[in-house]
């Protein structure tokens, strides 16, 4: 444990000091920034519309600078054989593949925290204006009605980031498992199909429902190998529904959901996404178990 706990932290230093580590955050903060400015003509829901775009530049920034960090994290150390020198120490080939894992996933929480903090600021800001209500009122009412719907959009914030932190997690375990066989220009592309396949997925179900049988189990087999991502998309919960977090007339709706909805919602993408996270660090295990640590095939 202490071994795996070391690469981890060695492997996260590493990350986050590479220069495109803070460069594609600056450059994703500056986004989200620019966004949170500009007006959406939604009729009142701007700052919804604001919440799944700078949702959307959080994911899109953290994972390019994890799929960069994690498709070469291992293959590159093959290559220039340090990980020959690595494995003749008393480390398992798990422990390096492990670790290495654990410091990107880290990495990649860093990315989405300091976003995050930037996301809930801006969020915070416009809230006023986008209800055409004033900071600067005299009137309890007014300034209560600000407070809360402040509190309905923050409220969904924080499962979103998390939501979005679990969704890199499992494509940078598929692309530790692939970086065990194939280098960068190979694995980026790769996990980007994967990516992309893997929010189709959800359309499958009723893409085979009248096919033949085996269309149906081809449609099955892809389900099963490939990540269900909608697992991780909450915006129906966390930006487009109203979120109950207090009795003042600006959040008086009975639909409105309860925090631990949201939560109850994010333990299940939590648990799915651990699941599959075993299951592609297994299978990156066992590329790596007859691998030639030497350099080469």
């Amino acid at each position: 444990m202490h071994r795996t706990l070391t690469l981890a932290i060695h492997t996260f230093k590493e990350t986050v000091l590479q220069p495109i580590f803070s460069l594609l955050v600056v450059l994703g903060i500056a986004v989200i920034v620019v966004f949170a400015l500009l007006p959406y003509f939604t009729l009142g829901e701007d700052t919804r519309m604001f919440k799944s775009v700078a949702f959307d530049i959080v994911l899109l920034v953290t994972l390019v600078v994890t799929l960069m960090a994690a498709s070469r994290s291992i293959y590159e150390e093959i290559e220039d054989r340090t990980m020959l020198t690595l494995l003749s120490k008393p480390v398992s080939r798990a422990e390096v593949l492990i670790g290495k894992y654990l410091g990107l996933i880290a990495s990649a929480a860093v990315a989405v925290l300091v976003m995050g903090l930037i996301l809930l600021i801006c969020v915070r800001e416009r809230v006023p204006a986008d209800y055409a209500l004033s900071t600067r009122s005299i009137y309890d009412e007014e300034l209560a009605r600000i407070y809360q719907y402040r509190a309905l959009h923050l409220a969904g914030v924080g499962p979103g980031l998390v939501a979005i932190w679990l969704q890199v997690s499992v494509l940078a375990a598929i692309s530790v498992a692939v970086s065990t066989r194939l280098p960068l220009v190979v694995n980026l592309p790769l996990v980007v199909m994967v990516y992309i396949a893997g929010n189709m997925t959800r359309f499958i179900s009723g893409a085979i429902e009248d096919r033949g049988v085996v269309t149906r189990m081809i449609g099955r087999s892809v389900e099963a190998v490939v990540p269900f991502l909608q697992m991780f998309d909450l915006r129906d919960l966390t930006v487009f529904a109203n979120i109950r977090v207090g009795t003042a007339a600006a959040v008086s709706d009975p639909t409105a959901i309860s925090q631990g909805v949201i939560w109850i919602a994010t333990a299940w993408a939590a648990g799915y996404a651990v699941l599959y996270v075993i299951a592609a660090l297994s299978s990156g295990l066992l590329l790596m178990r007859n691998r030639d640590l030497g350099g080469g095939e």
